[in-house]
Parts: structure tokens; C-alpha cells; sequence
């Protein structure tokens, strides 16, 4: 493609981050990034539930409804704190920045952990609840094994292309170099996982009942 060829972000994020990043700078925060904020957020909540629900009694079913209900708001919350943090950020390493490039280079860098929901789709369609629940005491067979190790590691890779997107997409924004976008979309992980962190032990402490027990 062409830098004259009018881009695609959806498409030409995976291969020309830098460019989409560049052209989405002086766009508002619309639709699209709502919608990928909540795809993330679902995408998450599944693995989420998983790795760390999965001994608790709660059923596939339960557990898919808590993703649908829980996980497009949480993206969209989350999304808004995180641009929060490396919006303050932003301006304290490069002097400037904006919450629309911040909000856009969130979203759409994250486009690879929202596409990773049609693996769990598949995955669900080839070995049924197996791919929401990891029930313990319950052998799985070696074809369920393989199509779960597959899709985990997928999952992985799609996160990790995630980050190497944002992290260039910080370095466009912000007129970084990408050592230095990387720290910066560390140091704003680590941010948003204490405050994260925080807001747990504050809904424990005044909803007790709304935290999920902790599998034995």
C-alpha cells in the first residue's frame, strides 16, 4: 500500500501502525473505538475467567453471561483510565499529548486482543465448555488438550502484537522513540494495575459479596 492509498485502520493497523496512528491523530474518539474497547474487555474477561473462576463451581454459561454483561463495560472503563494515565504521562516524558490520539492508540492497537474473541468462538464450537471452564479433577482428552494449548498460545501472540502496536503507536503520537514509548507503556501498566488493585480492595471491603471466592 501506498502512502497516497487512503487507509484502512481496521486492516492497516496490523502492518502499518505507524501511518493509521498518523492519520487517526487529528480524528475524534468515535463508535469504532467503543466497539474495540469492548470487544477487548469481553476477550479479557474470558480468559480472565478462565484462568482464575474456573474452580469456583460457576458454569460456562454463568461465566460467558458475566463476559457479555461485565466485559463491554469494564473495556470501555478501563480504556478511559488507562488514556487517563498515559494522557498525564504523555505530557510529563513528550510535553504533549492529546486523549484522542491516546484513546485511539489504545483502542485500535488492541485490535489483535479483540480479534482473539473468533478464536474463543471456534475454540467453544470445537471442544465446547472446555474453552470457558478448566474444570479440576476432570480429564480432558488429547484433542481437547491440543486445541486449548493452541488457542491459548494464540492468544498470547495476539496479546503480545497488542503491545508492540500500542507501544508504536506511542512512539507516533508522542514523538518518542520506541525505547522510550515502551517505558512509557510500561510504567502505565504498572499504574493502572495499582489503581486497578486499589478499587478491588475498595469494592471488597464495601461489597463483600460482589468479589467471586477464591478457588480452593
Amino acid at each position: 500500500m501506498s502512502d497516497t492509498e487512503p487507509i484502512r485502520p481496521l486492516k492497516d493497523v496490523w502492518l502499518r501502525p505507524r501511518r493509521v496512528f498518523r492519520e487517526l491523530a487529528t480524528h475524534p474518539i468515535g463508535a469504532t473505538d467503543y466497539i474495540l474497547a469492548a470487544a477487548q474487555g469481553m476477550a479479557t474477561s474470558v480468559m480472565v475467567y478462565r484462568t482464575q473462576l474456573s474452580g469456583t463451581g460457576t458454569t460456562a454459561a454463568q461465566l460467558l453471561g458475566s463476559a457479555l454483561i461485565f466485559g463491554p463495560l469494564g473495556g470501555v472503563v478501563s480504556m478511559y483510565l488507562f488514556a487517563a494515565i498515559y494522557g498525564r504521562l504523555g505530557k510529563r516524558v513528550a510535553g504533549q499529548s492529546a486523549r484522542n490520539q491516546v484513546f485511539h492508540v489504545l483502542a485500535y492497537g488492541g485490535i489483535p486482543v479483540a480479534a482473539s474473541l473468533i478464536l474463543w468462538i471456534f475454540t467453544a464450537l470445537l471442544v465446547g465448555d472446555a474453552a470457558i471452564v478448566d474444570t479440576p479433577g476432570v480429564e480432558v482428552d488429547g484433542f481437547v488438550a491440543f486445541v486449548l494449548r493452541v488457542q491459548f498460545t494464540a492468544y498470547m501472540l495476539l496479546a503480545l502484537w497488542s503491545i508492540v502496536l500500542q507501544v508504536m503507536g506511542f512512539s507516533e503520537t508522542l514523538g518518542l522513540t520506541t525505547r522510550r514509548a515502551f517505558a512509557v507503556w510500561v510504567l502505565g501498566q504498572l499504574l493502572g494495575l495499582l489503581a486497578f488493585l486499589f478499587l478491588s480492595i475498595l469494592i471488597a471491603i464495601l461489597f463483600p459479596g460482589i468479589v467471586p471466592p477464591t478457588p480452593h
